[in-house]
């Protein structure tokens, strides 16, 4: 479920949005009590009670306001949910999501937003956010969510591994070491590098050294190599940058309309929305009829004051 701030519903949040996936709306894009029971309600027991192994469910909770609620509380007991309450400040130890899941997450979104930053667009709405969030969301793969259970030491149940985690060591700091000094062999990243490098070996050449500089001239021939790729790289960037400019071009094209006002829509009701309102808009009225003309001499329906028979 996506929360954000806001009132209304967007019809352009559901257009490439998944069917399952739910938006929810608050104040200030924060969730809420309201919010926190709709979660409950409409995607974690409807996504979880029909793969429930036995009578009850476990549900891990942190100590949020919105999860210890009367209406929370309740919701869980007539269903055969039980609500665990980790203790305050360890969600970091204690949690799956934050031990394995929200890391990958955050740097494969993180990744997303670099590369619409590098074709120029600094500016992410909630559509943009919705797009980027979609392909970056792979990261919360089984094998993750699989092993951030493990490593809290829930399944299989293992307290000890997480004590384990408690034991902080420190680690010892390696003083960069300095760069200065003469201009050896190596493979150059610059203009100014090559430079050096090109001086190195016509030094090598003009001393008639015996073994022949060719570790220099291979490392000169290495960044050649990397400069053509770095051509098709910008080569590859500038079709990213016109299809991105494409994308942005149709985004601000598109009809934005409001469909709903308030509480929660899944893709699918958000989608069936706009379809029905594309269908309210697009159903032909039939035309007006013009009143016929009136005489402003005699005031009779039908004559023309230009043409009227008592001028």
């Amino acid at each position: 479920m996506i929360i954000f701030a806001g009132k209304v519903h967007q019809s352009t949040w559901y257009q490439d949005l998944s069917h399952d996936w739910t938006i929810g709306l608050s104040d200030n894009g924060w969730t809420n009590d309201e919010l926190g029971l709709l979660w409950l309600k409409e995607v974690f027991e409807r996504h979880t009670a029909a793969h429930t192994i036995g009578r009850y469910c476990l549900l891990i909770l942190d100590g949020h306001g919105s999860h210890a609620t009367a209406d929370f509380d309740f919701f869980c007991k007539n269903h055969q949910i039980i609500p665990l309450y980790m203790p305050a400040h360890s969600s970091h130890c204690l949690q799956p999501l934050d031990v394995s899941c929200f890391a990958p997450l955050k740097q494969a979104y993180g990744q997303q937003v670099q590369k619409s930053m590098h074709l120029g667009i600094n500016h992410i709405d909630k559509q943009g956010f919705l797009l980027l969030y979609q392909s970056s969301r792979k990261a919360l793969s089984a094998a993750n969510i699989q092993s951030g259970f493990a490593a809290t030491g829930l399944v299989p149940f293992n307290p000890q591994r997480m004590l384990d985690m408690l034991n902080i060591q420190s680690k010892k700091i390696t003083p960069p070491s300095s760069s200065h000094g003469p201009w050896v062999a190596k493979t150059p990243h610059s203009t100014a590098e090559v430079q050096k490098q090109m001086q190195l070996i016509k030094g090598l050449i003009d001393q008639h050294s015996q073994s022949p500089p060719n570790q220099a001239i291979g490392q000169l021939a290495k960044a050649c190599k990397s400069t053509m790729h770095e051509v098709l790289m910008l080569q590859q960037q500038m079709k990213d940058l016109q299809a991105a400019n494409k994308h942005q071009r149709q985004k601000r094209e598109a009809p934005r309309s409001f469909i709903a006002s308030g509480g929660i829509l899944t893709g699918a009701q958000g989608q069936q929305l706009i379809q029905e309102a594309d269908q309210a808009v697009g159903e032909v009225q039939e035309p007006k009829k013009r009143a016929p003309p009136r005489c402003s001499n005699c005031h009779k329906i039908g004559n023309i004051r230009t043409g009227c028979p008592s001028k």
